[in-house]
């Protein structure tokens, strides 16, 4: 791939070969956040610049808050791979994705900087403003493939994000004691779980019965709205927090 302009003026521009048209004319309404998961920013860099690799993302962001952009908005990076949000499928074709460098849970799940932070928020800012993205539609990788994918990881700062404008967030409700539903357990109980989990975007089928899959959809639900405790049980904690952010949607307000 040739050089194009950046979309974003504070990126410098690094093509990747690997990117498509989006299908049907689609829009990017949805901003989705990776990390690399590997152990250098400039390895990284280098496998998503490869045609190889079959992979891509529209940015890429260093550690020192360096941005990088790698395939024009307009165009569909190959970032989100088997995944699902509201029903679709096809989550590459209504997406910005942005790769963050951060060596993920294979190196221990360090923290992310704040200057690689801040760039983040300002990268999104941008995006959200010139493609009118909801708030509730900035989410993770681990959003939309649960068990597949585990990043960004319990350690990004999700509420930083919200307080910067960014992001659907609420104050996750304290872990407590109390009922909770857990793998094996069946009924109507778990069938509302399994509403409320669909009903935000989650992939959950409503069948009643907390299976594998249902434990999966809930971690990742906490990994990015309760990340102090990621156990896919559907505690008190877990179930008010998703309660309470399904009041705050505009869909359903």
């Amino acid at each position: 791939m040739t050089s194009f302009e950046a979309d974003c003026r504070r990126a410098r521009v690094q093509p990747s070969p690997n990117h498509g048209e989006r299908a049907d004319g689609r829009r990017p309404d949805m901003i989705l956040l990776h990390y690399t998961g590997m152990p250098t920013a400039d390895g990284a860099l280098d496998w998503l610049c490869s045609a190889e690799s079959q992979v891509s993302s529209h940015y890429f962001v260093h550690e020192n808050g360096d941005v990088v952009q790698l395939v024009p908005e307009m165009q569909r990076a190959w970032h989100a791979g088997k995944s699902s949000w509201l029903g679709e499928t096809d989550i590459n074709s209504l997406s910005i994705g942005i790769e963050i460098a951060n060596a993920g849970h294979p190196g221990g799940l360090p923290d992310y900087p704040k200057e690689q932070i801040a760039a983040v928020i300002e990268l999104c800012r941008d995006c959200v403003k010139r493609w009118s993205i909801t708030p509730e539609r900035v989410l993770g990788h681990s959003d939309v493939a649960p068990i597949r994918k585990v990043d960004p990881g319990e350690k990004f700062p999700w509420a930083a994000l919200h307080e910067a404008g960014i992001g659907h967030w609420v104050e996750p409700a304290p872990i407590t004691g109390g009922r909770f539903f857990q793998r094996g357990d069946t009924g109507q109980p778990v069938e509302a779980l399994q509403s409320m989990l669909s009903l935000y975007g989650y992939g959950t089928e409503i069948t009643g019965e907390f299976s594998e899959k249902v434990a999966g959809d809930v971690e990742a639900f906490q990994r990015h709205f309760r990340p102090e405790r990621v156990d896919g049980i559907a505690d008190f904690s877990t179930i008010d927090t998703l309660h309470r952010l399904l009041s705050a949607l505009p869909r359903y307000s």
